[in-house]
């Protein structure tokens, strides 16, 4: 642990070159004070935060501090202070980022995101949500395009880079009296304290500083609860959401043989949202060294590392926050009886995507990506692969390329619009074509939404829901 850790200083002097540069090029006085710089930290986070902690002061001195004479006019000194405070707090480091400036102009923020159509015009925001845009990709307030600001890149940089370290950023600001960014970050990646759990067949890990606390729940009490459409259980006056881990992670669904039996329940929370995870057994926490899982595994929803056990066996590290996240929408399928669980599997049947792409790679994230948030996935090669599919199948929604052999992607979509028994399943074309003349070609042959390559997650997903209901309306 004591060859990991470095102090904070070690990057005090780049921090204070940056705030004198930035304000020498804006015509602005600007001192930086940082409090705790002998903190140790472990050298990788260190690593992590120089870049996000850079924007962060040209942020303040750029969008916060007020040039001398408006400083002067609000009767503050014409010096404006940027102040970076380093603590420990248990298992996490603290850093804090305030400065004494103009603060955020949530006005300013709500008019650019109604223009960005990131909201609506009658959407009222409150203050702690409109200060969340400014983590959104392609968000900037600046009236122009300089090397210091108005790019729309760098917070939702900073945010991501901080929730890859299984961090959490906060931001509060005050108008006229200055913005303060809080940043909590685990106090080492190499070392951390888990529970092990078993749920179904698999050991996991979940930190522990993640875990507000254990219930042990009877089965029976679980059982009807999950009969229930959105169960939830009350533990020190917050309702936590109860879902089953095995079921989140995409393993099987809860099996109860008497209900006598109690089964623990770990309450957890990221941000503003509780979950109650229900697993099948605990193994005692300890303390454990965290290793990388590769590019193909840390790509899967939901983990964050992997631990290896003193007898040689690999449990993967659980992300209690994408956990969290990927909680909305999964829904239980259990009942007591025979009869009741063969409904409630009619009633919830998953929708089937068909996901047509002439690469094997595309075809195969994309359905792995699908069935992680409970589709039906059909793949087809090419147009005419897909037309001998939909011989027997109808889809509920189609993802389409258009640069494919044998029938591209317009001829599917335009044999599809004018079949009889096709013609209303929605298309969502995903292309690397992005220009203007392919789109409006795509939705005059009647393609619902064209998306370009490469496809945030998010986004594909909230289309294709926003699709599926509007078809099921």
């Amino acid at each position: 642990m004591r060859t990991r850790m470095v102090q904070f200083s070690g990057i005090g002097p780049r921090l204070r070159r940056i705030v004198r540069q930035t304000a020498s090029e804006l015509s602005k006085k600007v001192d930086l004070e940082i409090i705790g710089e002998h903190s140790d930290l472990d050298r990788s986070v260190l690593d992590h935060m120089i870049a996000p902690l850079e924007h962060m002061i040209r942020n303040s001195v750029a969008h916060g501090i007020e040039h001398p004479e408006e400083r002067l006019a609000k009767g503050k000194s014409d010096t404006g202070k940027i102040a970076i405070s380093v603590r420990r707090e248990g298992s996490e480091i603290i850093i804090e980022v305030t400065d004494d400036g103009a603060g955020i102009d949530l006005d300013k923020v709500r008019a650019k995101a109604r223009k960005m159509g990131v909201i609506k015009e009658h959407d009222d925001l409150s203050d702690e949500d409109a200060m969340q845009l400014i983590l959104e990709s392609g968000f900037s307030t600046a009236g122009e395009v300089s090397q210091i600001s108005g790019r729309g890149v760098g917070m939702d940089v900073v945010n991501n880079e901080i929730k890859q370290l299984g961090g959490v950023l906060l931001i509060d600001s005050s108008r006229g009296k200055g913005t303060s960014f809080r940043i909590n970050l685990p106090f080492t990646l190499a070392i951390n304290q888990a529970l092990l759990v078993q749920t179904g067949d698999e050991l996991f890990a979940v930190p522990l500083t993640s875990i507000e606390g254990i219930v042990r729940i009877a089965s029976g009490e679980l059982a009807t609860r999950y009969d229930e459409k959105n169960p939830v259980i009350e533990y020190a006056a917050y309702d936590y959401d109860l879902k089953h881990l095995n079921t989140l992670l995409g393993g099987s669904q809860p099996t109860f043989d008497s209900p006598e039996i109690k089964y623990p329940v770990l309450l957890v929370h990221s941000g503003g949202h509780r979950l109650a995870l229900q697993v099948e057994g605990l193994l005692g926490s300890r303390e454990i060294v965290v290793k990388s899982v590769g590019p193909q595994i840390s790509k899967v929803r939901g983990i964050s590392g992997a631990t290896i056990l003193g007898d040689g066996r690999v449990v993967l590290i659980l992300d209690v926050p994408t956990l969290v996240r990927m909680s909305t929408g999964v829904k239980l399928v259990y009942s007591a009886s025979a009869v009741e669980q063969e409904e409630e599997v009619a009633v919830s049947r998953q929708p089937t995507i068909m996901v047509v792409d002439d690469s094997i790679t595309i075809r195969k994230v994309t359905s792995r990506m699908l069935e992680r948030n409970n589709f039906q996935v059909l793949t087809a090669k090419d147009g005419v692969d897909a037309v001998s599919l939909l011989a027997d199948e109808t889809p509920d929604l189609m993802l389409l390329d258009i640069e494919m052999p044998r029938m591209d992607g317009y001829e599917l979509a335009t044999y599809i619009r004018n079949d009889s028994r096709l013609k209303d399943v929605p298309i969502i074309m995903i292309t690397s074509r992005t220009g203007s003349k392919h789109r409006d070609r795509a939705i005059s042959i009647g393609v619902n939404k064209y998306l370009g390559k490469p496809y945030q997650e998010s986004e594909l997903l909230e289309e294709i829901n926003g699709l599926l209901e509007e078809q099921a309306g």
